[in-house]
């Protein structure tokens, strides 16, 4: 097992990696909306929120030598589902591919934000 980091994600807030690669994949954790220049909620919808997340998720994608499209697998964590299809108008820009993935609404994110994505990418 490999740990991934990179300092153009957020750092973790908690006890666990960014990344961890094994057995050709790589598991990526789920990323908030936090810039990781200062480590701040970025404020706005939820469209603008699931940008600032998957720019976090590609630039881990990256750090374990990948892409976001060799995603296989993703997870979509909302507080609303009202905030689906502008969540989904974002996403399609970065996963063309089509990875499998679950959407559920939870009744609260980490720092009070709008959603989460998370993902495994398959490296080979």
């Amino acid at each position: 097992m490999t740990l991934i980091h990179t300092d153009l994600a957020p750092k973790a807030i908690g006890p666990y990696s960014q990344a961890i690669e094994a057995g050709g994949f790589v598991y990526c954790s789920g990323q908030i909306p936090l810039d990781p220049a200062t480590m701040q909620v970025v404020d706005g919808d939820a469209a603008l929120q699931a940008r600032r997340c998957l720019d976090n998720l590609k630039a881990v994608a990256e750090a374990a030598g990948s892409s976001l499209d060799q995603a296989v697998r993703c997870g979509v964590f909302l507080v609303s589902m009202d905030d689906f299809a502008a969540v989904n108008a974002v996403y399609e820009q970065y996963f063309p591919g089509k990875p499998a993935r679950s959407t559920v609404e939870v009744s609260r994110l980490p720092r009070g934000v709008r959603v989460e994505v998370d993902c495994v990418l398959y490296k080979g």
